[in-house]
């Protein structure tokens, strides 16, 4: 089981739904001739939502980057999550 998996739970559904989003967003991005940039703040917002949901973050601990590498796109989400009490 992975950290997340233990720290938010199971949730197939909404992880599945979450990612066709993803997926869809993408996707009308990159078909758009419009800079690939402009969905990430609100990604960055939608992420800080639902993280915070479960876990008290600091928005500032949640950055979105997106590269572009040969053919590819890279999108890359860090998340800082605060120390757990053993």
């Amino acid at each position: 089981m992975s950290f997340l998996s233990r720290l938010f739970g199971e949730k197939k559904k909404t992880a599945e739904i979450a990612k066709n989003r993803l997926s869809l967003l993408i996707a009308h991005e990159r078909a758009s001739n419009s800079p690939a940039a402009d969905f990430l703040p609100a990604l960055q917002r939608d992420l800080i939502e639902v993280i915070s949901k479960y876990v008290a973050v600091n928005p500032d601990d949640i950055k979105v980057q997106l590269e572009k590498q040969d053919n590819y796109e890279v999108l890359e989400v860090n998340i800082v999550l605060p120390e757990q009490p053993r």
